[in-house]
């Protein structure tokens, strides 16, 4: 049985930059009242990337996905597989994939969306880790790609000031190497109402309330709960240990879940991965966002074990524990 190993990344953030300062002057329109040291102090976030008006999940996962392939030293036309993940698709359907698919020339790969909000990247490369170890796909592209300041209410501080726009993909390959060791997806749908979007079309009219609602409270108790267990259990099936982990990849929502994740681990502050002070939160694209970062600028290398962990609305976890 071959293994899903990851070849290439790539990533693309919306070339505007918004500080806390020029957020904060912008709520200050609305007569909401923040500063960038409320927001540093409790979230870690110092700026986020935000697409211009009519910038589409498809367009900013196009761009990461061409990154990833020049990475991996593979075409398009060699994809057999393209999941993207995200929680603001373009449209009802088609599915975001398919239009992916279709900026990059690709024809006859299976192409689907997978929809676990910021866990959606994790459930997407576990999916995509079964259809390589299955034999039904050699090569796949794996994306996560949000347009989440569409679905923000300008008007509620509590949310509006953590969430970014942005995509990350990786590519992955069947091997005989070690790549993928393990993976482990979980869902608990009675707390669905601590982190929703309620809104919904009918008829051509938008019913209940189209905005990200979230009890910020109950997300980081469950947050840091669901995650300490799920690394601690993927590497017990992996026959690894939580001090052999080279890298922590956790989701980027704020930085003292991070870091409160951390020392429930064990793992030192060198070892984790944080990009959320640039990036925000980018739901599905955070992780793989991070991933990148830490590629490109040589902290993540060949030979290194790395624990990729998402948690989000739904609510949902996961944890992939990799070897490059």
């Amino acid at each position: 049985m071959p293994y899903a190993k990851i070849i290439g990344s790539g990533g693309y953030l919306p070339p505007r930059v918004v500080s806390n300062d020029e957020l904060a002057a912008e709520l200050a329109t609305r007569q909401i009242e923040t500063s960038d040291a409320w927001i540093t102090e409790r979230t870690g976030i110092r700026q986020r990337h935000i697409a211009d008006p009519g910038v589409t999940s498809s367009q900013l996962a196009v761009k990461a996905a061409q990154h990833a392939l020049a990475d991996a030293g593979v075409s398009a036309e060699e994809l057999d597989l393209i999941i993207v993940a995200t929680s603001t698709p373009d449209f009802i359907f088609p599915s975001t994939a398919c239009l992916v698919q279709a900026e990059l020339g690709n024809k006859g790969a299976a192409a689907f969306d997978v929809q676990a909000v910021c866990s959606g990247f994790v459930y997407a490369l576990t999916t995509a880790d079964s259809f390589i170890r299955s034999g039904r796909a050699k090569h796949a592209l794996v994306i996560g790609a949000e347009v989440f300041s569409s679905i923000l209410d300008w008007n509620d501080r509590g949310t509006c000031v953590l969430f970014g726009d942005g995509a990350g993909a990786v590519v992955l390959k069947a091997s005989e190497e070690p790549g993928i060791l393990e993976a482990e997806l979980n869902a608990d749908g009675s707390l669905a109402n601590i982190l929703h979007v309620a809104g919904n079309v009918v008829d051509g009219k938008v019913t209940g309330d189209p905005f990200l609602r979230m009890d910020g409270q109950a997300v980081f108790k469950q947050a840091v709960t669901a995650l300490a267990a799920s690394a601690q259990s993927v590497c017990d099936k992996a026959g690894v240990s939580l001090e052999e982990i080279d890298w922590m990849v956790p989701h980027q929502a704020n930085v003292r879940i991070i870091n409160f994740l951390g020392r429930k681990l064990k793992l030192s502050d060198d070892k984790v991965v944080i990009t959320v002070d640039q990036h925000a939160n980018t739901s599905a694209a955070s992780v793989p966002l991070a991933f990148d970062a830490a590629r490109r600028d040589g902290r993540i290398k060949q030979g290194d074990l790395v624990l990729m962990q998402g948690v989000g609305g739904g609510f949902t976890w996961g944890s992939v524990l990799a070897r490059m």
